[in-house]
């Protein structure tokens, strides 16, 4: 539940409205990809938004916040350089160990996979990005976990920890690729079933985590997503 807040009376209006967003930033009340509504948060402050835009700028020189035209001040993304690292790790790492799993899933194992799409499918109506990331993740260890490399899972999961804690959800920022990553699912599965050559399903696997890279990569950064390598 939040705290409520408390005025320190040594401090600009500027500097309380500054010190607010800022600790719900750290927090994670607010979020990446959080909207920075100036208005709503002069209300909660009590006081005009010409303070809060000033902490706005501020927080925006310090990196925790960007403008988008049309949106607006939003919170940005933790690590920016970090999370790309680990997304490009991910998808090697991730691919590899898919692939080597595939042979040892069941059949409960492709149908709990499918059901996980299936609810990611539901949520797309009404688009939550945490609920949608936690589901993500659900489908993707369903498929990795049967690897038999010890060593490679654990980096797997360790790169999936290190992205918790650089971003709430790439969907939030791009959440078009929710959709087409629902459908990828669908063909990663469709490859294991039909007992398709492990390096079409490393391909697949690999180029589906590529994938969210690059449009969040698109949205974010587009100048440089133009020299991005194709994996």
């Amino acid at each position: 539940m939040p705290e409520t807040h408390a005025p320190d009376a040594t401090l600009s209006k500027s500097q309380q409205a500054y010190r607010w967003i800022k600790d719900r930033i750290a927090r994670q009340e607010f979020v990446p990809g959080y909207r920075l509504v100036l208005g709503s948060i002069a209300g909660e402050l009590d006081m005009s938004v010409v303070p809060v835009r000033e902490a706005i700028r501020q927080l925006e020189a310090e990196g925790l916040v960007m403008f988008e035209r049309n949106v607006g001040a939003r919170v940005s993304m933790v690590d920016d350089s970090a999370y790309r690292h680990s997304m490009q790790a991910l998808s090697i790492l991730e691919g590899t160990a898919t692939a080597l799993a595939a042979r040892s899933l069941t059949v409960d194992d492709v149908r709990r996979a499918r059901d996980i799409n299936a609810l990611m499918v539901e949520t797309l109506d009404h688009f939550d990005p945490r609920a949608f990331t936690g589901l993500n993740q659900e489908f993707h260890a369903t498929l990795f976990e049967k690897c038999a490399n010890p060593r490679l899972l654990e980096l797997v999961r360790g790169e999936w920890a290190r992205l918790g804690h650089l971003r709430d959800s790439t969907f939030s920022f791009v959440p078009g690729r929710a959709q087409e990553s629902v459908a990828e699912h669908e063909n990663i599965l469709r490859l294991i079933e039909t007992s398709a050559p492990l390096g079409e399903i490393e391909k697949a696997a690999r180029r589906h985590r590529s994938a969210t890279l690059d449009a969040y990569m698109i949205h974010e950064h587009p100048d440089e997503a133009l020299g991005l390598p194709a994996f």
